[in-house]
């Protein structure tokens, strides 16, 4: 079997050959190939080989973790697979909070005796315990805390010197090897005094941050950790002979399975048969269970209610819906936005600053001739409390939670800067069809224009020829036509014409059916007015109209509050329909809209989103149909219907799995708190570094802290942002 991963955790290219050789000689490993992309692998195996084997064993090298690489295609594509390739970063977060949680403990209790031996903490509490060789022991017990607490920042100078980005890891390492070095030789002869307690506390301090932090971080990506677990392990495949259970990773396309009350469904498919209430509350962030009947779809991972369905398999593994939201997820969390790109490069120069600062204020009270030691602690403190970590993580962690807990409620990020960009919008731009109104355009009346033919003949030729088609007039036909038993006729030449109509022949006659601009474009002199808020479509043969069929669609309840939500945001709401000018301002006005705009060919949606723009407006728009993907890809913020097509949510920044439109005021409002989050954070971080970078030289006279104290506020900092970060859950809906 052979499987593509990525290497997370940017690898030099050596650092890559070493990783390959590391993999080479796991059991079970045949060959390690280089991917299509940089970072990449592909690992034939002869037998299955788990996710912590295989991080064990590039962990050797650096603080590297290995992932399944869905992007790529494997031939032994399976759910237990995707479940590893999915977990994976999560696994190897898991493996540091146990790696940090048990070196702060073991430091911390060898941490208690060096306290309690250190002549200036036995001065402070009045103490006078001395013993021959008690240098020796604080020696030896820091010379453990050191090598063993203060490992990993050990090994990260190494992997930040090696890629030339130097760090967090950089200033704590330095910080924490001038403190042993000099206290050592203090031990062995130096004049001077040892900071042993202080190296002890520090290290202490920063692994309890760290362990912390590692935590926090866990917790952003549970959201999404939660999404890949929603998937069954096993399925009732339905044969010849009965039912029998098989692995979700056997089925394909095709296959049909039985769906049991209470269950979760293991794969995307159609139902065949039977009735039930399913629970798609994780998938979507719809609350209520939605009614299932023959012809309707269903989700992986959504659970069945009290009723049995039988389901025939269309989509599995990386193609299946569940798949494609974890990886579209995934895709967001690795993008930068400008302000990310940012925060970055001020974090390089903030740790620049810091080394520049700890130096120069090390041989700045040497020149002044102050003792070696106390110098040699100012700079201690200076190069660790004023680690950039808090500035580092200011945006990751908040670009985390945000893309999970969204995923979580139905939204899908696609661009990052779009979505950033959420605060800057004024104006949104509704399609109206499916949209604003549940597009659902059931038939209320047909007009008969030709005598010869009866209601159903209109219907019947109508959905005929319409049928290939997926516009919610078709739909809507043949609704029509199936609570009547109208027989539906195969359509021959078909044809569609975006904002027109369309076109085929029935029975070796053409037919034409469309709208007022199918008429005015043939010449043809419509036999009645537009009127109202519903939509009329007319069949015509040989430019006679044969007669009108007219649909009304609903405005969804939820329509009227997301649109208030919007406007008392200060959002100018605008409608954009192809409809006719007096559908078009019904609904505007039942909605209180701010503006529409009517008769609109697809074409022409792309320049009317320019023109707003041009005007001054920041735009977003919504929709659901291809017509509506030019449209998407112009606007500054693009946002798909998830009841669309591919091919709009494929130019859009931000897909809704849901038609609802409260789903579009709860975005936007996320998206402007997500924003907030990441100033605060922002400002918090670089407002604590401009802070505490002069206090700790101890230049400010009367102000002094210690490299222990240094510590702790610089890991508060960083707590304080990813506490911060995690507020952003309460922000989800409005």
């Amino acid at each position: 079997m052979k499987h593509s991963y990525k290497i997370i955790g940017n690898p030099s290219q050596k650092e890559l050959q070493q990783i390959k050789k590391k993999l080479e000689v796991i059991e079970g490993v045949q060959h390690v190939n280089p991917g299509k992309e940089h970072f990449e692998f592909e690992i034939t195996m002869h037998h299955h080989i788990d996710m912590e084997t295989l991080n064990e064993a590039i962990q050797k090298v650096g603080n590297f973790s290995i992932q399944m690489n869905h992007t790529g295609k494997s031939e032994s594509h399976n759910s237990e697979h995707d479940h590893h390739g999915h977990h994976s970063h999560e696994d190897h977060h898991r493996m540091m909070i146990k790696d940090f949680k048990k070196r702060f403990w073991v430091s911390l209790i060898l941490t208690i005796p060096v306290l309690l031996f250190a002549p200036m903490i036995q001065s402070w509490l009045g103490m006078d315990i001395l013993f021959e060789g008690q240098q020796y022991v604080l020696f030896v017990l820091s010379s453990i805390i050191f090598f063993y607490g203060g490992w990993p920042f050990l090994k990260g100078i190494k992997e930040e010197l090696g890629k030339k980005e130097p760090g967090m890891m950089t200033l704590i390492a330095i910080a924490i090897t001038a403190a042993y070095l000099y206290s050592s030789a203090v031990v062995f002869g130096l004049e001077g005094k040892t900071f042993f307690w202080e190296l002890a506390t520090l290290i202490v301090v920063m692994l309890l941050g760290h362990w912390l932090e590692m935590r926090s971080i866990l917790g952003a990506s549970k959201a999404l950790e939660s999404l890949a677990a929603l998937m069954p392990d096993t399925a009732h495949l339905i044969e010849v002979n009965g039912t029998k259970e098989v692995k979700v990773s056997s089925l394909k396309s095709g296959d049909k399975i039985l769906i049991k009350p209470g269950e979760k469904i293991p794969a995307d498919g159609k139902v065949e048969d039977g009735n039930s209430q399913v629970n798609e509350s994780m998938l979507t962030g719809e609350s209520k269970p939605v009614n299932k009947e023959k012809g309707d779809e269903v989700i992986g991972g959504a659970i069945n209610g009290n009723g049995s369905l039988q389901v025939i398999i269309e989509n599995t593994g990386e193609d299946a819906y569940l798949s494609k939201v974890i990886k579209m997820v995934r895709d967001a969390q690795s993008q930068k936005s400008k302000t990310q790109r940012l925060a970055d490069k001020a974090a390089f120069w903030l740790t620049i600053i810091a080394l520049v600062a700890g130096f120069g204020t090390f041989f700045g009270w040497l020149i002044v001739g102050q003792e070696f030691s106390f110098a040699l602690e100012r700079m201690v403190t200076v190069m660790v409390i004023c680690c950039p970590h808090a500035l580092g993580l200011a945006i990751p962690l908040v670009v985390s939670i945000s893309t999970s807990v969204s995923a979580q409620n139905g939204l899908l990020i696609r661009n990052r800067t779009a979505f950033e960009n959420a605060r800057k919008i004024d104006t949104i731009v509704f399609d109206k069809t499916g949209t604003l109104t549940e597009g659902s355009h059931t038939v209320t009346k047909v007009q008969i224009f030709d005598t010869s033919f009866s209601e159903n003949n209109i219907l019947q030729l109508a959905a005929s020829v319409e049928q290939p088609s997926e516009h919610h007039i078709a739909k809507g036909l043949l609704k029509a036509t199936k609570s009547r038993d109208i027989t539906i006729h195969e359509v021959k030449d078909f044809s569609y014409e975006s904002g027109v109509g369309v076109q085929g022949k029935v029975n070796g006659k053409k037919y034409l059916v469309g709208g007022f601009v199918l008429l005015e474009k043939h010449g043809i002199n419509p036999p009645l007015e537009a009127s109202g808020d519903e939509t009329v479509i007319f069949l015509v043969e040989d430019k006679k109209v044969l007669g009108a069929i007219t649909f009304a669609d609903k405005i969804r309840e939820s329509s009227y509050g997301a649109i208030k939500t919007l406007q008392d945001n200060n959002i100018a709401c605008w409608l954009l329909t192809g409809d006719n000018d007096g559908v078009a301002k019904a609904v505007a006005e039942k909605l209180n809209l701010n503006d529409y705009m009517a008769d609109v060919l697809p074409e022409e949606k792309q320049e009317k989103i320019k023109k707003l723009q041009e005007n001054g407006a920041f735009v977003a728009m919504t929709g659901d149909g291809v017509n509506d993907a030019p449209a998407l890809a112009k606007a500054d913020v693009g946002i798909a219907i998830g009841s669309g097509t591919d091919v709009a949510a494929e130019t859009a920044d931000i897909v809704l799995v849901d038609s609802d439109p409260a789903d579009i005021a709860n975005l936007i409002l996320f998206g402007k708190a997500t924003y907030n989050k990441i100033v605060q954070n922002l400002v918090w971080a670089t407002g604590y570094n401009a802070i505490a970078l002069p206090l700790a030289t101890g230049f400010i006279p009367g102000w002094t802290i210690s490299p222990a104290i240094g510590a702790a506020l610089m890991s508060l900092s960083t707590i304080i942002c990813a506490v911060n970060a995690q507020l952003l859950r309460s922000h989800m809906k409005v």
